[in-house]
């Protein structure tokens, strides 16, 4: 992805860099994402669009198309195949799926279209289940893994909503995983270590694994065989894990193993989950043609890497200070001239940032000293300085985010460098 965020010498401009200068990652060991994500231009809200559904601004919104890129990359490279599908489906939809009977206090009503009544989804598992249904299969063709990062909606209550980590309009980094039973261990081991991978790369540090089973009451799914079937297969998923058990927190179709989070006031969220589901399978009447030739239903298990992107950004703000790794910055070089001479040159080396796939801002004399600038871009991972001596070179002298300060090199060597590091998602400013 490239771009290039370019500031040209006038007054007033702001960017990323600038809404930073009362703020430092080491200034508090614990940080509001609801305050900080705003004070950083990454999101906002209005009384107008309604609460519970945030806005992204274009700092956050970089942020974001990173995330999408690295989880449909890790995806992809797992064997996962990506779909699109509407965030609308009919009521009928949601009926035969159980949503409605097991979820419809936590949806939207429905509207009245044509006729017809729709309803906005609150997952993206009966899609799914339809997009499946939609072609015959063979058991040659399973494990089938389908993935979309897509819009789901949740009527959530006014008085639990809050920033990014919940909200009533959700962009899910979701999959299901059609297989055959004797696929289903292995399927959720690797969709679990999938989720590791992500978390490592991100920097994010779950506080429990939790296995979610159904407790009493009549929202789950009234099938015991199902069940000790769906949880038998989880425990030994979860066997190698640290896990405590927590009845009453399954999905009303079956248990789940649930990554838990902690936010900036030690209330605790599900980023991630790794779910097995035989009742979907049913209730579609989903089917493989076996190697027997007779028709055999499919096992669904679904899971999500990093959860919604809102409740991963937010996340990921309180973890980080603002002070992002470079790969997922939303600027990752600031481009300092010491005067206006040197505008051109710094310019120049912007323009190699895009060619680089980096994302660079130049930051001129008219938004203040070089000291101040400095000062006030001090979460962007690069600064490079570039001065008479510099342009005369072509070198830039580099400044790190934590503080050092390289000796002058040359552009192709630092920029080089950065690029190197961006590409290994590196959580490291520097080798």
């Amino acid at each position: 992805m490239n771009h290039v965020f370019q500031q040209k010498p006038r007054a007033g401009a702001r960017g990323f860099c600038f809404a930073v200068t009362c703020l430092h990652a080491k200034e508090t060991a614990v940080h509001d994402h609801r305050k900080l994500g705003r004070e950083l231009g990454l999101f906002d809200t209005d009384p107008l669009m309604g609460a519970g559904l945030p806005y992204w601004l274009p700092a956050g919104a970089a942020i974001r198309h990173v995330l999408e890129e690295y989880v449909r990359d890790l995806e992809r490279r797992a064997g996962y195949q990506h779909v699109y599908s509407p965030v609308l489906g009919k009521r009928a939809l949601f009926e035969q799926s159980g949503h409605w009977s097991h979820y419809s206090h936590d949806m939207f009503p429905p509207m009245d279209v044509g006729g017809e009544q729709m309803v906005l989804r609150p997952s993206l598992c009966p899609h799914h289940a339809l997009i499946y249904r939609s072609r015959a299969h063979s058991y040659r063709e399973l494990p089938l893994r389908l993935a979309e990062i897509g819009g789901m909606y949740r009527a959530e209550l006014s008085g639990v909503l809050g920033g990014l980590s919940r909200v009533r309009s959700i962009q899910l980094n979701d999959a299901h995983v059609f297989c055959t039973p004797d696929q289903v261990l292995g399927e959720a081991r690797a969709a679990l270590e999938l989720v590791q991978r992500a978390h490592h790369d991100l920097g994010i540090k779950p506080v429990r694994y939790r296995l979610s089973l159904r407790g009493d009451g009549g929202k789950y799914v009234d099938n015991p065989e199902l069940w000790q079937r769906s949880e038998g297969l989880l425990r030994e998923v979860l066997s190698d894990v640290d896990h405590e058990e927590a009845p009453g927190e399954a999905a009303f179709y079956g248990p789940k193993i649930d990554i838990q989070i902690a936010d900036s006031a030690e209330r605790e969220s599900s980023i991630s989950t790794v779910q097995v589901d035989f009742h979907q399978p049913a209730q579609f009447d989903l089917s493989y043609i076996g190697a027997d030739s007779a028709r055999h239903r499919p096992v669904m298990v679904h899971r999500s890497l990093i959860g919604s992107m809102e409740r991963a950004v937010a996340h990921l703000i309180e973890v980080h200070g603002g002070a992002f790794p470079a790969w997922f910055a939303p600027v990752q070089i600031v481009v300092l001239p010491v005067s206006d001479e040197e505008w051109p040159a710094a310019s120049a080396v912007a323009q190699r940032c895009m060619d680089l796939g980096l994302r660079a801002e130049v930051v001129g004399v008219a938004q203040g000293s070089l000291g101040a600038r400095i000062r006030e871009s001090r979460l962007v991972p690069y600064q490079a300085v570039i001065g008479a001596k510099e342009v005369a070179n072509e070198e830039v002298a580099l400044r790190l985010r934590d503080g050092r300060r390289l000796d002058p090199m040359s552009v192709q060597e630092a920029l080089g460098r950065i690029g190197s590091l961006v590409g290994a998602r590196s959580l490291a400013l520097w080798d």
